[in-house]
Parts: C-alpha cells; sequence; structure tokens
C-alpha cells in the first residue's frame, strides 16, 4: 500500500510536468490554445512573518490548465494498467 502511494505520487508529478509543458507550447498555436486555458490562484503577495532573528516568507501559486489535467488523468490511467495484480 505504502508503495501504491509513491507511485501515485510520482505519476501525478509526470502528468502536471508533461501538462504545463503542452500547455506552454500551444498556447500560441491556433487549433491548441484551448489546451493552455486555466486558473491561477494563490497568495498575491509573500506572508512575511519577521521573527527577529529570521525572517519568514510564505507564498503558493498555484497554475492548473486544461493540459494539466488532461495529462495527469492520463498518467494515472496508464500506472493503474501498468501495476495490476
Amino acid at each position: 500500500m505504502k508503495n501504491r502511494f509513491w507511485l501515485n505520487l510520482f505519476l501525478i508529478l509526470i502528468g502536471v510536468v508533461i501538462g504545463t509543458l503542452i500547455a506552454h507550447l500551444t498556447a500560441g498555436v491556433n487549433g491548441l490554445s484551448w489546451l493552455a486555458f486555466g486558473l491561477d490562484f494563490g497568495t498575491n503577495a509573500p506572508v512575511t512573518a519577521d521573527l527577529g532573528i529570521m525572517t519568514l516568507t510564505f507564498g503558493i501559486r498555484l497554475s492548473i490548465s486544461v493540459a494539466t489535467v488532461i495529462c495527469t488523468a492520463i498518467s494515472l490511467i496508464v500506472g493503474k494498467f501498468l501495476v495490476r495484480k
């Protein structure tokens, strides 16, 4: 069960990276620009905590596109078929 978690996490990361790459490559192509459509959300400005001896800065920004969702789903489906028992 523990190995399946790491495999799924790896497959999700692979799908996100490939999907993001596809979204960036197809952003300017007329017939495929819909793959780059998506949402960006997160904090607009980083949150800073000054603790006297150190300063911590927190922030997160997520960008999800159609290509990212499709590639993540495909990678999980392929992973399911690769690890059949």
